[in-house]
């Protein structure tokens, strides 16, 4: 059964910079999951942020182009993203997500991911 944990999250002021981690457990380091990142406010459907496929194509969501990366350390089965430029509208929970099989091209929609992160809290407040 694979699990996620994400961390890395907390309080930045705006223009700061966070690195978000998802931790993956109970897969084989030779299975490269595809991993995406989603971001909920509350009251709000969640929203996806980015993703990395098995072969390491990635997709990010024009909403954080240009301030957001995603990136993975194969050795660790860790999934990074790399946040900087930081506004108060980035302000949710980050979650991480994996989906299980070999994916080519990975997207941001929640219906292919079969395994869910318990979510880190990211705050942009002055």
């Amino acid at each position: 059964q694979v699990q996620l944990v994400e961390s890395g999250g907390g309080l930045v002021q705006p223009g700061g910079s966070l690195r978000l981690s998802c931790a993956a457990s109970g897969v084989d380091s030779a299975d490269y999951l595809a991993t995406a990142w989603f971001r909920q406010i509350p009251g709000k459907d969640r929203e996806g942020i980015s993703c990395i496929s098995s072969n390491d194509n990635t997709f990010i969501a024009d909403s954080v182009k240009g301030r957001f990366t995603i990136s993975r350390d194969y050795a660790k089965n860790l999934v990074f993203l790399d946040m900087d430029t930081l506004r108060p509208e980035d302000t949710a929970i980050y979650y991480c997500a994996a989906e299980s099989g070999f994916v080519n091209f990975c997207a941001i929609v929640e219906a292919p991911y079969d395994y869910w992160g318990q979510g880190t809290q990211v705050t942009v407040s002055s």
